[in-house]
């Protein structure tokens, strides 16, 4: 017979990056797009940002992530995929939510990039004022 395993999946989203996080029991192992976690995030700090809510709730090496992402940098992926993954947390264990909002990583980085505007070369930048 087989045994199910118990599999907990959330979206997460920052600037035009978004993440699906699927964490099951396990070893720690995390695999983003089919690369391993250094693979995909060579910048240190990228894998510090991904590793916060699993180092808060003390369970970095007791699950497996598989992780999707897609859209913007590998910076927005980042915030991204650290949102989903908290998500999934609080899916896996309530009695995580807590810690785990209290510090932030349940709440939607909704900053984004401003628009061009008509008649400048950028969103604030002007086009130098000539009076005569």
């Amino acid at each position: 017979m087989s045994t199910k395993v118990k599999l907990f999946s959330a979206t997460g989203r920052r600037k035009t990056a978004a993440a699906r996080a699927i964490i099951r029991p396990g070893s720690g192992k995390v695999v983003i797009n089919g690369l391993t976690f250094k693979e995909y995030l060579p910048v240190e700090t990228m894998r510090i940002i991904v590793e916060q809510p699993l180092k808060l709730t003390a369970t970095l090496d007791k699950l497996d992530i598989t992780i999707s992402t897609s859209g913007g940098g590998k910076a927005g992926q980042a915030g991204a995929i650290r949102h989903a993954i908290a998500r999934a947390l609080v899916k896996y264990d309530a009695n995580l939510k807590a810690a785990i909002k209290k510090a932030g990583y349940l709440t939607r980085d909704q900053r984004m990039k401003e628009r061009k505007k008509y008649g400048q070369p950028g969103a604030r930048k002007r086009f130098q004022f000539s009076k005569r």
